[in-house]
């Protein structure tokens, strides 16, 4: 079984040209499945049968796994098998009948205005290097950009005296995202005293740098994050994704046009957006339980029948 499996992972990278992680992904599914077989006494692929992969996506749904990681689960499963069944190691595709589950969404994490702000005053703005940390952390929050657009920013991207930055999103698409007064001042601090050092005379034209004055990457960012994140003892997990999270609800909080944020976030789709709204409406339902004294089920004070 193992060796089929190999013949199928070679094929995805060979003749497919899938990318490594997906690769990887595909990989790392199925060999969890194959252990699972063998605990099974399975010897074969062709022996497996519809109710066996059923009741292993419930074992993965019991272990805690998200829907859309069972989904991802049975993608890899379906396509294994197809590939079983065109190279006629299999009679019968167990997978053909199968409905994919359907993957809950969950609220993403958004962070408080207060913890935002805890967040955004934590950097050491005497060392260059906390300039620069100050500036991703009000860039990111003030125009909601992924990190992925953050880190592949060029000096010229940002135009302080328009108070616009300018973005390239999935699909290579531009788009102009406003920038506050805070986030400027501190993109200019850092432009003025924290770049030029850090650039240790090399020419790189992407806005921020490491310190060794190369192209901050992803992972240099999810480092800095964490390192701040823990300092200003924000609780519970924070991602790079969260300050975009946090970015498009407390606009939406304030008033804000669905149609506008989705613009400046750079969905294709409204529906996207939209999941904010929920978060909105969750928070404002617990202001309300909180605060208003008819919100809640009383019981009757003791001390006999009301008359």
């Amino acid at each position: 079984m193992e060796k089929e499996l190999e013949f199928y992972l070679d094929y995805l990278d060979v003749e497919r040209g899938l990318a490594a992680n997906t690769v990887e992904s595909y990989g790392r599914d199925l060999r969890q499945f194959l252990s699972y077989l063998r605990e099974q006494n399975y010897t074969s692929w062709g022996a497996v049968e519809k109710n066996r992969i059923l009741v292993y996506m419930e074992l993965l749904t019991k272990r805690g796994k998200s829907g859309s990681t069972v989904s991802r689960s049975l993608a890899a499963m379906r396509s294994f098998y197809r590939f079983l069944a065109a190279e006629g190691y299999i009679d019968v595709d167990p997978t053909l009948d199968l409905d994919t589950p359907r993957a809950g969404k969950r609220l993403p994490t958004v962070l408080s205005l207060n913890e935002v702000e805890i967040l955004l005053q934590n950097p050491d703005t005497g060392t260059p290097a906390g300039l620069r940390d100050k500036a991703m952390l009000e860039l990111l929050y003030a125009t909601g950009m992924r990190v992925s657009e953050l880190i592949g920013l060029a000096v010229q991207d940002v135009n302080l005296d328009s108070g616009f930055v300018r973005c390239l999103g999935k699909g290579n698409k531009e788009r102009l995202v406003p920038l506050g007064s805070v986030a400027a001042t501190a993109l200019r601090e850092y432009l003025a005293e924290g770049r030029p050092k850090m650039l240790r005379n090399r020419d790189v034209k992407t806005l921020f740098v490491n310190h060794h004055g190369r192209k901050m990457t992803r992972q240099g960012f999810w480092k800095l994050l964490k390192k701040q994140a823990q300092e200003a003892h924000i609780r519970g997990e924070i991602t790079p994704h969260t300050l975009r999270h946090s970015f498009a609800t407390h606009l939406l909080d304030n008033g804000a046009d669905l149609r506008a944020v989705q613009e400046m976030l750079g969905h294709a789709d409204i529906s996207t957006t939209q999941i904010y709204t929920h978060i909105t409406r969750s928070r404002m339902r617990k202001v309300y339980e909180d605060a208003h004294p008819r919100a809640k089920i009383h019981t009757k004070p003791s001390g006999g029948e009301a008359k």
